[in-house]
């Protein structure tokens, strides 16, 4: 019942949406041309990069065609706040336009954090760090577990968790990431690893160009080395029951220190050695 309740609800926030571009005269929004200076972006948009050429091609767009779907606000105090359309805003700037067309939706704050999370979500805009912050934080938002998000999102369960997992990932990872140094393959592959090895596999796969399937094999491998050393040192700390040689040395007259696996007998002169000794032999 949850998850549907909540599917109703973000899709009637997409909705709306919707309805203001395809009723721009309708009596509860208004389409109005909006200086750009009065805009502020959305606190809560969840995409931090922007592609400068991509951003520059669609500018080169909107001077020469102008904008074909206009942004989307509400009103604020001083100004307006955007809700959807980031890029298109962007551009808008970079082409120098002194108004933009813009939608203004009644909104509120839980509603704008939502639709920049949706809106982003939908148009696969998002880098893959980005998308499990996304993600996260609709998670959080609704109280929901990653299949009743799938359902809701129409993406699925498996993608949603091996996208949260990014955010596992050290923040030298998560930067190559968005920097594309690395593939979201490559870092999947990383995640659960210690931050030394992500660090020492992410200068492997810049250095030497490597792939997806050849940073699991040495991912594998550095496991294997690992499981041998876990093995080896696990054979070197087995306890062992030393209390009656302890007591037949220490008879002998002589300084006996036990710890784990190790007897040490220290002797305090020639004398001591060849007694010991003589005892052995007998």
């Amino acid at each position: 019942m949850k998850s549907q309740k909540l599917g109703r609800g973000l899709d009637a926030l997409l909705g709306e949406i919707d309805e203001a571009y395809e009723n721009e005269g309708s009596q509860h929004d208004a389409v109005l041309e909006i200086p750009l200076k009065d805009i502020r972006p959305n606190p809560f948009q969840p995409r931090k990069s922007f592609n400068e050429v991509s951003l520059l091609e669609l500018a080169e767009s909107i001077k020469n065609d102008g904008l074909i779907q206009p942004i989307v606000v509400t009103e604020d105090i001083d100004g307006y706040i955007l809700i959807a359309g980031e890029r298109r805003f962007r551009a808008s700037k970079l082409a120098k336009l002194k108004e933009i067309r813009a939608v203004v939706l009644n909104s509120d704050e839980q509603k704008m954090r939502q639709f920049a999370l949706i809106e982003n979500i939908q148009r696969e805009e998002l880098n893959a760090v980005e998308l499990a912050e996304a993600y996260g934080e609709l998670l959080k938002l609704h109280d929901v577990t990653h299949d009743e998000l799938s359902h809701i999102i129409h993406k699925s369960r498996t993608h949603i968790t091996n996208t949260l997992r990014l955010l596992q990932l050290s923040p030298k990872i998560q930067k190559a990431l968005v920097e594309k140094k690395i593939s979201a393959g490559h870092a999947k592959v990383m995640v659960g690893l210690d931050e030394k090895n992500q660090q020492l596999i992410l200068n492997s796969i810049v250095g030497q160009k490597l792939s997806v399937r050849e940073v699991e094999s040495m991912i594998k491998s550095m496991k294997n080395t690992q499981a041998i050393a876990d093995v080896e040192k696990k054979e070197n700390t087995i306890e062992c029951d030393f209390s009656q040689l302890k007591q037949k040395l220490t008879e002998l007259g002589l300084h006996v220190k036990t710890a784990n696996s190790k007897v040490t007998i220290n002797f305090t002169s020639q004398d001591e050695i060849n007694d010991f000794l003589s005892q052995i032999r007998k």
